[in-house]
């Protein structure tokens, strides 16, 4: 019996280097001189905070941001962007949260997925993940394709393929 796991998993190293890029590229753009902008990675709270002078430079602090996350191979739909607020020192914040893990919704909308796909192959969601498994990889081959060409909302990876 072949198998292979649906994860969404997020390299928390890559992370912190597209923030230390954006930080980079901030300091080094002339229309940043003298302004207040902060770029932090919470590793515990799985969380980027961005804190910008005005609304301008911040839409353009979080585009970096997404720009930097593509040039590391991470996926920015796993980036949750919050609203902006405004902070008692008069500038603006954002915070973003990094989606890890299938959330059970998501994992029930793979499954259906799967199953309508009328192949020899058994989904089964375990804890945040969702394992498919079958006789043919063949089949297992096919069901991946067919779930990259979907968008769940959030960045799939498939693993462990035995």
């Amino acid at each position: 019996m072949a198998s292979f796991d649906i994860v969404n998993q997020i390299n928390a190293q890559e992370v912190d280097n597209a923030v230390n890029n954006t930080l980079k590229e901030v300091t080094s753009r002339y229309d940043f001189k003298g302004l207040h902008t902060e770029v932090n990675f919470d590793k515990k709270e799985n969380r980027i905070d961005l804190v910008a002078a005005e609304g301008m430079k911040l839409k353009a602090v979080k585009e970096m941001l997404i720009k930097h996350f593509i040039k590391r191979g991470l996926e920015p739909k796993a980036l949750e962007f919050g609203r902006e607020e405004g902070t008692s020192q008069g500038y603006v914040k954002m915070s973003a949260t990094i989606k890890e893990g299938i959330d059970r919704e998501t994992a029930k909308k793979i499954v259906k997925e799967i199953k309508g796909l009328k192949l020899k192959v058994q989904p089964a969601i375990q804890d945040d993940q969702v394992r498919v498994s079958g006789k043919k990889i063949d089949d297992l081959q096919e069901v991946i394709q067919y779930l990259k060409s979907k968008n769940f909302g959030i960045p799939l990876q498939f693993v462990n393929l035995k």
